[in-house]
């Protein structure tokens, strides 16, 4: 699969206080292949030669090891004032890197960070939907109200929620032109206090409890060991450094 269009999470990177053992842990995971940028400080991984996600170092020595999303946008200074107007506020304002595109990162009403890329001569990831790719992108809220109407504002996105026995929100998805983007569900209580609102990432495998297996056996943690769902089997874990993220194996 190309990479997407407008208003849809297309890049996912993360910020390393080790690259060599992030480049190592996820490289045997995933089976991703480093690409080194010219000044050898950001890596994009790839998978069959394809850009999946990519890694660099922290900023800040108080800067958390995270994944973070990238919505992917015709234009940036745009999209953060939109941002802005919508109540989010601007880590990082809009700034270019190269020819590859320009960028911003937002933290929403809600408490959780989001970035935006403007593609250049990088559109974003090449691939999805497979084994070492990503597969979905969820977030998590402890105000889906609020985040609802920031992200249907700022990115046009529709909803579609799933409720249950009593007329509660048990699930929304996030739609663009009919079709599911992302997820969000309620932190309620399936985090720790300390845990902030945030979008987490999935990536595919093609057997979760091997994943599950070459993950503990690198040097991260289950988090959740793999469940089934009816779209799958899925794990959360946590790379050596910490960072969150989850596998998902597809049904057939």
């Amino acid at each position: 699969m190309a990479a997407v269009g407008a208003g849809v999470p297309g890049w996912v990177d993360l910020g390393s206080p080790d690259l060599a053992v992030t480049r190592r842990f996820y490289g045997e995971l995933f089976g991703w292949e480093p690409r080194l940028s010219p000044s050898g400080e950001y890596t994009t991984f790839l998978k069959d030669g394809l850009a999946v996600a990519g890694a660099g170092p922290l900023m800040t020595p108080d800067q958390p090891v995270v994944w973070t999303t990238y919505i992917i946008v015709t234009d940036a200074d745009d999209t953060a004032a939109k941002a802005e107007s919508a109540g989010g506020q601007l880590i990082a304002p809009p700034f270019d890197i190269r020819d590859l595109g320009r960028m911003a990162i937002i933290l929403d009403p809600t408490g959780a960070v989001v970035g935006i890329w403007q593609p250049g001569t990088m559109s974003g990831a090449e691939l999805f939907n497979a084994p070492g790719a990503l597969s979905w992108e969820e977030l998590f809220s402890q105000d889906v109200a609020a985040a609802k109407a920031f992200y249907c504002s700022v990115f046009g996105w529709a909803t579609e929620d799933t409720l249950n026995e009593a007329g509660e929100i048990t699930y929304t998805q996030w739609m663009v032109g009919g079709r599911p983007i992302g997820g969000m569900m309620a932190m309620a209580d399936l985090f720790g206090a300390d845990v902030p609102p945030h979008w987490a990432v999935y990536f595919g495998v093609a057997n979760a409890d091997e994943a599950a297996a070459t993950i503990t056996r690198l040097g991260g943690t289950l988090v959740r060991p793999p469940v089934d769902i009816p779209e799958g089997r899925f794990a959360n874990a946590l790379d050596p450094h910490g960072a969150s993220f989850s596998i998902f194996e597809a049904a057939d």
